[in-house]
């Protein structure tokens, strides 16, 4: 089973940092929130749920083509296996009429209720991405950004892992039934 989805439009921002030196002669690192912006990817990702490891592909734009193209990767990388693919409900994911889905008749698209993103494991990875490799990161091109990625997600692969989903622990409250008691 394949979680997929895409991030779009991942900014290539070269940030504006540097150093400031103080009187006693000690830097200080200091960014700025001033940036330059050089351009945008979008992210194609396929987190297989059973071992936690991710396939990714870069395109332009995120549209029918780009996804269809991405998926032909998936069935060409599994060649003969039945593949499940968890999905959300954009337009691209699912047209009226799909030629694709009857061409390729060992794929089975599986689509998340609207507005329940969050059910879909490959968000959990985007936010892993988000947090180890783009926040804060400059970026001078989007051939530099994309190498990030590349990067992250072979480090990233190597200690792979399932999601394992966990319920907080919620303890039942009510009202106390005297002021004193609170």
């Amino acid at each position: 089973m394949l979680a997929v989805d895409e991030k779009p439009s991942i900014q290539a921002l070269e940030r504006a940092q540097g150093y400031l030196r103080l009187p006693d002669g000690k830097a200080v690192n200091g960014f700025s929130h001033c940036y330059t912006r050089h351009g945008t990817t979008t992210l194609f990702a396929a987190l297989e749920v059973t071992t936690g490891l991710v396939r990714t592909a870069h395109y332009q734009r995120r549209c029918r083509r780009e996804f269809l193209d991405f998926m032909n990767e998936i069935v060409s990388a599994n060649p003969g296996r039945e593949i499940h693919v968890v999905l959300d409900n954009l337009s691209t994911h699912k047209p009226k009429e799909d030629r694709w889905l009857k061409r390729h008749r060992n794929v089975r698209f599986h689509f998340i209720p609207t507005y329940s993103s969050w059910l879909n494991q490959v968000e959990c990875w985007f936010s892993i991405l988000s947090r180890q490799a783009l926040r804060g990161a400059s970026f001078t091109s989007p051939r530099q950004l994309r190498q990030a990625i590349d990067d992250f997600v072979a480090v990233y692969n190597q200690q792979a892992a399932p999601f394992e989903w966990k319920k907080a622990v919620v303890f039942a409250s009510r009202p106390a039934a005297k002021y004193s008691n609170l």
